[in-house]
């Protein structure tokens, strides 16, 4: 029974892993290709992890594996903002069939001034 398990836990990782990849390759901008890795791929990582834990059904794999899945439910959000701020930040465009821009609402936005590294208001 727990071949079972493992192998549909597998196969529902490798699946949202596949998704993950086909996202980065498919999606037209940093912001929403960021967003299709950290979900599914952290998804699929954590199904994957979840089937080592089954097949070992060993106390020390499976604390290795949930002490994996820990740090990516914890890490893989932050990680997201972040890269997601600092490229809104660098000005990297948006996609033009973007329908909000709730930080670039006001008539300046913030950029990032490469040389200085300090934060710069620009007119758009």
């Amino acid at each position: 029974m727990s071949d079972i398990i493992t192998g549909v836990l597998l196969l529902a990782g490798a699946l949202f892993v596949f998704v993950a990849a086909l996202g980065l390759v498919r999606m037209p901008d940093v912001y929403i290709r960021m967003h299709a890795a950290t979900k599914a791929g952290t998804l699929g990582a954590m199904l994957i992890l979840a089937a080592a834990a089954v097949h070992g059904a060993d106390l020390g794999i499976t604390a290795r594996a949930v002490a994996a899945i820990a740090f990516l439910l914890t890490t893989a959000p932050v990680a997201a903002h972040l890269i997601g701020r600092a490229a809104y930040l660098g000005g990297v465009p948006l996609w033009s069939g973007s329908v909000a821009d709730e930080w670039g609402a006001s008539p300046q936005q913030t950029v990032l001034d490469p040389d200085t590294l300090e934060e710069r208001r620009t007119s758009p």
